[in-house]
């Protein structure tokens, strides 16, 4: 993220008393668990989709999906998916709220993540990061021709790029602004006629009784504190994610045009799913 929204202040996480810890003991051990299970089932495998397959990975995202799926039923949260994702070539843009958020998107379908390329380097972060397969770029304008490339190279590859075009998280109850910057990637000539790019909306419902931005994970707000309230609540919420209608890059005049049409879904569908309580 090339900045942090710092909008609003963070809800009290309060105190975790002894049953709290207990519960993250629980559902923490669970979530290591699982994605150990799936890095030692991925790993090896892909080192013989590597060499038969180059970049396309036929069979490794599955094991990702199911990782990422089972993880929330650990922690508790609910997953509701509507719409239906795209199919053709192309990407996914969706509003940012959480770290979960790539649990979330994971688990609803076969997406390579684009992330600032700070995160290949975070400890234990940047590992999965890396075995699943994300695209790291600079924010630079120097390696705007590079990052254009890399992107033709792995949407070539049948990969579905998903990008945060808010550039930051937020508390969950807003969509911030599309920054068109990214999107100029999609009207390369090689790619612009046959490329469709999907906006998709992810919702958080806190549970009942606890503050509407519960998942949302902003400003100086710091992972680990965040981790340990999520995993101690007592009773979780759910997520849901929209899935709208997908958008030929080849209709729009431009990026910035582009990227107002994805806001405007994306926000519609935050606003629409914030409204139903259901």
């Amino acid at each position: 993220m090339s900045m942090t929204w710092d909008g609003a202040p963070p809800p009290d996480a309060g105190h975790i008393g002894a049953v709290g810890w207990l519960r993250i003991l629980v559902r923490g051990a669970l979530i290591v668990i699982i994605i150990g299970l799936g890095l030692a089932l991925l790993l090896p495998l892909r080192l013989v989709e590597k060499p038969a397959f180059g970049l396309r990975r036929p069979w490794t995202p599955w094991i990702t999906r199911v990782v990422c799926r089972v993880s929330l039923m650990a922690m508790g949260l609910r997953f509701v998916r509507r719409g239906t994702p795209m199919t053709g070539p192309g990407a996914q843009v969706a509003n940012h709220s959480s770290w979960l958020d790539i649990f979330v998107l994971n688990a609803s379908d076969t997406v390579y993540f684009v992330s600032k390329a700070e995160v290949a380097g975070w400890p234990g972060i940047g590992f999965l990061a890396r075995s699943v397969g994300t695209v790291f770029i600079a924010r630079d304008r120097r390696e705007a021709q590079a990052q254009t490339a890399l992107f033709e190279t792995r949407l070539r590859a049948r990969h579905r790029l998903l990008f945060f075009p808010e550039g930051t998280s937020t508390d969950g109850l807003r969509v911030l602004p599309f920054k068109p910057t990214l999107f100029a990637a999609f009207f390369a000539p090689n790619l612009a006629p046959e490329m469709s790019v999907q906006p998709v909306t992810v919702v958080y419902h806190a549970p009942c009784g606890q503050d509407a931005r519960t998942y949302g994970w902003w400003g100086d707000m710091h992972f680990g504190a965040h981790l340990l309230s999520t995993l101690a609540l007592p009773r979780q919420g759910r997520v849901e994610v929209v899935y709208h209608p997908a958008f030929r890059v080849a209709a729009f005049e431009g990026r910035k045009a582009l990227a107002l049409a994805a806001e405007d879904a994306v926000r519609g569908g935050h606003s629409l799913a914030q409204a139903d309580p259901t």
